[in-house]
């Protein structure tokens, strides 16, 4: 399918994993109007692209994943249209978000601000060794505005969140592993982007039809009650239970094979 080979966003598509590089490295990839739009655009189209089982986002270069807002840009806002670019976030950002393929962020470098609020609307969270995260909205007298405050609480829980949030601090790669923000952290040396792929292994290899319901299921267990969640569960599984992937599973275990999905 099309994708655009011009803009602030590099798409590249490596086996069944589409790559999205924010490239603005002499902005620290910061996210302008056109940057934003590209990753909605690009996350529509691969939701409904045979060739794309996973999408891997990052940055270029090795000092920033997303610097967050594109201050230069914002210089000139009014307050309307700063309410027009969260309305944008909720748009396009939302696009990744409800993706039903899986997505991994790859924080190569800085995710601050707007940046890490991109970083938590992927399933997965993956940072190079030397890989910085921080919401400093409230000490520039705002809140984050892209989803932060309410995805967040949780992913880390309430506490860790309002710290985050209310502090500013700055975590480094290892503490956000060890608050559950991130899944994995490279060794020295290794870039975020390889870490990714490698945590998608098994994944691209895995039932597509199935991945897509259990994200449905997991993602739809916050907005309702335990016996509603439940329910939504009965009914994403019977969508695995009458594919073919479900049929060829079932050979391929009988025939002592690996079975060979096709999202069908």
């Amino acid at each position: 399918m099309p994708y655009p080979q011009t803009g602030p966003l590099r798409v590249e598509l490596e086996g069944g994993a589409l790559v999205l590089t924010l490239d603005r490295p002499e902005r620290m990839n910061a996210l302008s109007r056109e940057l934003i739009r590209a990753v909605g655009d690009a996350a529509r189209t691969a939701a409904t692209d045979d060739a794309v089982r996973a999408i891997v986002l990052t940055g270029a270069g090795d000092k920033a994943f997303c610097a967050g807002a594109d201050l230069k840009e914002r210089q000139s806002f009014t307050k309307d249209d700063v309410r027009a670019m969260l309305r944008l976030y909720r748009s396009e950002f939302g696009a990744l978000d409800r993706s039903p393929k899986p997505v991994v962020a790859a924080l190569n470098g800085v995710a601050l601000g707007g940046g890490l609020e991109l970083a938590l609307m992927c399933d997965l969270r993956v940072a190079a060794a030397g890989a910085l995260l921080a919401l400093p909205e409230t000490g520039l007298a705002i809140i984050p505005g892209a989803g932060g405050t309410q995805k967040l609480p949780r992913i880390v829980g309430e506490a860790r969140a309002k710290e985050l949030i209310l502090t500013g601090r700055r975590l480094t790669a290892d503490e956000a592993l060890a608050w559950g923000l991130v899944n994995r952290v490279g060794a020295p040396g290794q870039s975020a982007r390889e870490v990714a792929l490698q945590l998608l292994e098994p994944i691209l290899r895995g039932a597509p039809i199935a991945q897509a319901a259990a994200l449905e299921a997991i993602d739809a267990s916050f907005d309702v009650d335990l016996a509603s969640g439940l329910q939504l569960e009965i009914l994403a599984y019977e969508r695995t239970l009458v594919s073919e992937d479900r049929d060829e599973a079932l050979r391929a275990f009988g025939e002592k094979r690996t079975p060979a999905y096709r999202g069908r």
